[in-house]
Parts: C-alpha cells; sequence; structure tokens
C-alpha cells in the first residue's frame, strides 16, 4: 500500500480497478501460455568424441582381469590390502580441507539451482497495515470551502493486501536458466568426485613413495651393518700385517657414505610424513607413522574398455556438463529477442472502520500484465548470443581436450607398469649377479689374491642395484595409483545426483 496516498488530504477507501484487456480469464490464459510455451535455443546432443577401440599399452594378460570389488565400490586403495592405507585413505573422507571446500561448493552450486528454479513460480507477497491519518488544514491547495467537510481525521485498514508477479516464460527462458544451473550443480558434483579422487590419489602416492624409502632406509642400514663388520675384519687384518691402511680407508669410506645416505633419507620421508598430514586433516607436529618397509608388488589393474572411459572418468563428466550448460545459455540469449511478459496482480480488503473490513463492499483488486521489448541496444543482444556461442565452442573444445589428456594419463601408466615390470625383472638380475660378484670378491680379499679396492668397488655396485631395484618397485606401486586414478578409481556417470 502506498502511505503517500494518504498523506495527500485526499482519502482512498479502496485501490483503481482496471477493466477491460486484463481479464482473470485472460490472466489465466496468459499463466498456461508461460508454462506450455515454447523454448528458443538449440536442444542440447552430447558432442561426439574420438575414441580408440582398446588401449594400446594393455598387457595381454590384463585383458582377462576383472573389475575387483574394492573398484567397484569406490574404494579401490582396498586393492592394496594394506590396514595403515586403508586406515588414512578413510580419514581423507572425514577430515581433508580441500575436500570439505569441495562439498561447500557443490552445496553452494545446488542452492543456487534452487534460486534460479524459483523463477518458475509466482512471487507473492502480503502487507498488511493499520494506520490513523490526520490532515493538516492548513495543508497548501486545500480548498478552504469544502475543508470544512472533508474528514481530517481517519483509520486505514488494510488486510491483507496480497500481491502476485508472475514471469510468463512464453519463450523458454527461465527454463534455460534452469537446465544451465542444474547441469553447473551437476558438473560441480562430478568436481567433488573427481577432487576427492585426487585427493586418495595423492594420499596413497605419498604412501608408497614414504613406504619406498623406509625399504630402501632398511637396505641401507642393513649394509652399514655389514660394512661394519669388513672394516673390523680389515682393521684386524691391518693390524696383522695382511692388509694395508688404503684397506681401512677404502672399508672406512663406504662405511661412512652409506651411514650418511640412510641418514639423508629422513629429509625425504618427513616430508612425504607432512604431506600425509595435511591430507587426512591433522597437523604435521602431532602426526607420525612407524616405518614400513615397501616389499609387494602392485596388483593387477583391470583397465576395461577405452569407451567405458568417458562415463568413469569424473572430470569428464564435468566437462560434459558445462558444454550442456552453455548450450542452455544460448536459449538464454535468443530469449532476449522476444518479449519479456510479466503478469500482476493484487487484492484484499480496506475500510475506514474494522467492523466492515471483511464484507463485501470493502474488498478491493487489481490485475493487469506487461510487455517488455527491446527495440534499440545498439547490437546488446547480437553481442551477447555470439558470446555465448563461442562459449560454448570453447567448452566442447575442453571437453575434448579433456577425454584426449584421459587417454594419454591411461596410456602413459599402463606403458609405465609394463616397462617397469620387464625393468624389475631384468634389475632382480642384476642385483643377484652383483651380490656373487661381490661374494667372489670377498672370498678372494680373505685369500689375499687382491686388494680391497676390488671388494669395495663390488659392494659399491650391489647397493646401486638393490637401491635401484628398491626405486623401481615404489615407481611401480606409485604408477598403479596412477593408473586406477586415470581410470576414475571406480566412479561412474551414475553417481552424479539428478538436482
Amino acid at each position: 500500500m502506498n502511505r503517500a496516498l494518504h498523506s495527500s488530504g485526499f482519502s482512498s477507501p479502496a485501490k483503481p480497478r482496471p477493466r477491460g484487456a486484463f481479464t482473470p480469464a485472460l490472466i489465466a490464459a496468459f499463466v498456461a501460455a508461460g508454462i506450455a510455451g515454447c523454448t528458443v535455443g538449440p536442444n542440447y546432443s552430447k558432442p561426439k568424441a574420438e575414441v580408440p577401440t582398446a588401449f594400446v599399452e594393455t598387457p595381454e594378460n590384463w585383458k582377462q582381469a576383472q573389475p575387483s570389488d574394492a573398484l567397484e565400490k569406490g574404494k579401490w586403495w582396498q586393492i592394496y590390502q594394506d590396514q595403515q592405507l586403508n586406515e588414512l585413505e578413510e580419514q581423507v573422507n572425514v577430515s581433508n580441507q580441500s575436500l570439505k571446500a569441495a562439498e561447500a561448493q557443490f552445496a553452494e552450486a545446488r542452492a543456487a539451482l534452487r534460486v534460479t528454479r524459483s523463477q518458475k513460480y509466482p512471487t507473492i507477497t502480503a502487507d498488511p497495515s493499520a494506520f490513523h491519518d490526520r490532515i493538516s488544514a492548513n495543508r497548501p491547495l486545500l480548498n478552504t470551502t469544502t475543508a470544512s467537510s472533508i474528514k481530517r481525521e481517519y483509520n486505514d485498514f488494510v488486510l491483507p493486501p496480497i500481491d502476485v508477479s508472475y514471469e510468463a516464460d512464453l519463450w523458454g527462458r527461465v527454463r534455460r536458466l534452469v537446465e544451465a544451473s542444474r547441469s553447473e550443480a551437476q558438473a560441480s558434483a562430478a568436481d567433488l568426485a573427481n577432487v576427492s579422487l585426487s585427493l586418495h590419489a595423492e594420499l596413497a602416492t605419498d604412501y608408497f613413495q614414504l613406504r619406498g624409502l623406509d625399504a630402501q632406509k632398511k637396505l641401507l642400514d642393513d649394509n652399514v651393518q655389514a660394512f661394519e663388520k669388513a672394516l673390523e675384519l680389515t682393521q684386524n687384518r691391518f693390524q696383522g700385517g695382511l692388509a694395508s691402511a688404503v684397506d681401512v680407508a677404502q672399508a672406512q669410506t663406504i662405511l661412512e657414505t652409506t651411514r650418511a645416505q640412510s641418514i639423508d633419507l629422513g629429509v625425504q620421508r618427513s616430508a612425504f610424513q607432512h604431506a600425509i598430514a595435511v591430507l587426512v586433516g591433522k597437523p604435521a607436529s602431532v602426526f607420525a607413522l612407524p616405518p614400513l618397509p615397501l616389499d609387494t608388488p602392485p596388483p593387477v589393474i583391470p583397465s576395461g574398455l577405452p569407451s567405458d572411459l568417458l562415463e568413469r572418468r569424473p572430470d569428464i563428466s564435468a566437462a560434459e556438463r558445462r558444454v550442456q550448460e552453455q548450450n542452455a545459455q544460448i536459449g538464454v540469449a535468443k530469449a532476449a529477442y522476444y518479449p519479456l511478459v510479466t503478469l500482476a496482480g493484487s487484492g484484499g480488503f480496506e475500510s475506514t472502520v474494522i467492523t466492515t473490513l471483511i464484507q463485501g463492499p470493502s474488498g478491493l483488486y487489481s490485475l493487469g500484465g506487461q510487455a517488455a521489448q527491446t527495440l534499440f541496444d545498439g547490437g546488446k543482444r547480437k553481442g551477447t548470443l555470439e558470446q555465448a556461442r563461442a562459449t560454448y565452442d570453447q567448452s566442447v573444445d575442453q571437453y575434448r581436450a579433456t577425454i584426449l589428456t584421459a587417454f594419454q594419463e591411461v596410456e602413459d601408466n599402463l606403458a609405465a607398469l609394463r616397462i617397469l615390470e620387464d625393468e624389475a625383472g631384468t634389475q632382480a638380475r642384476a642385483v643377484a649377479a652383483a651380490q656373487h660378484s661381490l661374494s667372489l670378491s670377498e672370498t678372494r680379499y680373505r685369500g689375499g689374491v687382491t686388494n680391497y679396492l676390488e671388494v669395495t668397488t663390488a659392494q659399491s655396485a650391489a647397493l646401486s642395484d638393490e637401491v635401484t631395484a628398491v626405486n623401481l618397485l615404489t615407481r611401480r606401486m606409485a604408477a598403479s595409483v596412477l593408473l586406477i586414478k586415470a581410470l576414475g578409481g571406480g566412479w561412474n556417470v551414475s553417481q552424479i545426483p539428478h538436482v
């Protein structure tokens, strides 16, 4: 109710009621047209992308592998059968701050969808009021001859003035906005799944890197003990006149060098331990993992078919949802070329006496509508439409680039696992040969056939080969984690909520 009306010096017991063009029947017709109106803009169809028929790097024995329950259920890390890893991975879902931020972003997108969807329905407001007014007898422009006949003091009761406004969605502008907002919410859900997958994979990679360092430290510490015994033997031989001071110095050198290498691993291990602490949502100062050397090879990872990858990668699904979002925005831009039809109405009761407020003569209503059409905007609508189309093309290109990257990541890690497995077999033979060479050199030295230089050379070669073997195992475990991540970690597009 306009309060200024009551201060003008003239009482207004009821609002004017427009007649003629906008009758209730015509208003209802507009509402029905808004519900069943056309929808401008292109209907969405998923962009086509080139998909290979098979992964080039898939080993033959992996083609027969069956998907594990852990992968199917999304807890893919259980395939490694490591209880400590399982416990850490579960903490990511509860305490990781980056994951919580992604969850909040998805909640924000769902709330934005509800805001957009509300435009499909009328807006109804109510503003009941009660006033007691008194008009000044000395106000300007007051007719003094009739002032005595004007009621200068009166009550004004309005109950309940209900106002209704509704945008008749004749051209589908609101429906396209809802489609775009829904697609963005679904893309946000896929983003959340992708963040979760990345965090779990990062934790597993850091964990196996840490365990690889534990294995390497154990190896170095074992060699330190062996070198200590060798130094003691060399010193005894030196005291007995069977070895030179050079032999003792060489034994001391390789011992201290190996000991320093073992100590240096603590820097890398601390960094990985601190990174894991952040991933599980704990301060690095209060988090610690006991040493646990890595000693098992990676499990067989079923790669599936390339065509399935489009449904199993959350980042691909997020990119595809944003293509639909931008497609809907083209329809929004096209709808700007058509009139914006708005319907409005209000009604209620108004009286100066509260006892006659809810009576037929006190009733009031107003019905009307408006059609707003832009006649000239200097090319704004055309530019907006061209911008929407360019953004759509960009989203399609990004979608296809995401698919290409996904296939690259799968092939990279399939190749890494295949090649590293072959290399590990060769390296195992190299370790065996180095150990045999060391054993022969030690025997020759004890027999006085050679000097200690040959022994230290064999020791260095054997230790280097053993460290390389441990590093290969660590790289194989990391590659297996990255392959699972590249394959989607058991995620499926059906997990996107129907918001």
